[in-house]
């Protein structure tokens, strides 16, 4: 049998309402020589009845719920072919998505990652805000990695294909990534090759309850969203020790970490201006006037010691 050029892997978790649609965008890309592999990680609604209306035009593998890392690799390890693009079974692509992907690739062999925009949609697939990430980064990103803590404008799982000799490179996803898989896709990926950046948003992402999108974080969330950048921080330390590699990455540097520290805490007149000169040096925003902008808003809105800190604790 021919080896495909492409393998599209889903992971899929309770979302036979949306699972449908994001199979669907694949069979309907430009793109010969694609694979589709859907994983479904223990779901118990109608996700199966769903998957197995598509008869030999994919390949299932049903597991025991073991978390987002363990599907995407379990559903490498069934791919075979040279670039692998993620799907998140709540979001779905564009027609072109895979045939821009493949270009891209194709025009830059030292890429390890290609990724592109998103436009966020509601539930019930309306577009809503503007296409996501706002700043792209394309080249060398390691250097910028290590001055960050790894933040960076970083692509959300759907927007994210990978060369195969780079998965291969970097292992599997560890499996203490049951959410937020492509924290280390996005964070190790850099160091293993260049990052290229395509301006459409050639993809949907879907809004609702169940990701980290919140309008409005309270104070459990934040201390969730610092926990995970403290862990992604530890994990990349490990992976760039054991394969040797320059650079290490320290939390001081990780400035949302530090905003979501003090949103916790309130502060004082001179730790609000000094989190403000911190934002307008943060290497991990390269856009000068978002930079600015984002550091001055936030230091403004940053409460005083003693005051409500603009969070909640919630209910017990």
């Amino acid at each position: 049998m021919k080896r495909p050029a492409m393998s599209v892997l889903i992971n899929n978790y309770n979302y036979a309402r949306f699972v449908g649609r994001a199979i669907d965008s694949v069979l309907a890309q430009q793109t010969p020589d694609v694979e589709i592999i859907v994983v479904d990680d223990g779901s118990s609604d109608q996700s199966c009845s769903i998957l197995e209306t598509y008869g030999d035009r994919i390949k299932v593998l049903f597991q025991e719920n073991q978390g987002q890392a363990a599907a995407i690799n379990a559903a490498v390890k069934l791919s075979s072919g040279d670039i692998l693009s993620f799907l998140d079974a709540d979001d779905w692509w564009a027609p072109d998505k895979l045939s821009a992907t493949a270009a891209a690739f194709h025009a830059n062999p030292q890429a390890s990652l290609v990724y592109h925009r998103l436009q966020p949609a509601l539930t019930d697939g309306s577009p809503i805000l503007k296409p996501i990430p706002r700043t792209l980064c394309s080249g060398d990103l390691s250097r910028r990695l290590t001055q960050s803590a790894g933040w960076w404008p970083f692509p959300m799982t759907s927007a994210i294909a990978v060369r195969r000799s780079a998965w291969d490179a970097a292992g599997d996803i560890p499996k203490q990534f049951r959410i937020s898989a492509d924290a280390w896709l996005v964070g190790i990926y850099p160091f293993l090759g260049d990052i290229a950046a395509l301006p459409d948003p050639l993809g949907f992402y879907r809004i609702h309850n169940n990701n980290w999108y919140r309008p409005i974080d309270d104070a459990a969330m934040l201390r969730k969203r610092m926990a995970h950048w403290q862990a992604v921080v530890e994990a990349t330390n490990l992976f760039l020790s054991a394969h040797e590699l320059a650079g290490r990455l320290d939390l001081t540097d990780h400035y949302p970490y530090q905003v979501a520290s003090a949103k916790l805490v309130g502060v004082d007149t001179r730790t609000r201006f000094k989190i403000a000169v911190e934002g307008l040096f943060f290497a991990g925003e390269p856009n000068l006037f978002r930079r600015m902008r984002d550091a001055l808003r936030t230091a403004h809105n940053l409460p005083r010691l003693g005051q409500d800190a603009g969070v909640s604790e919630p209910a017990k």
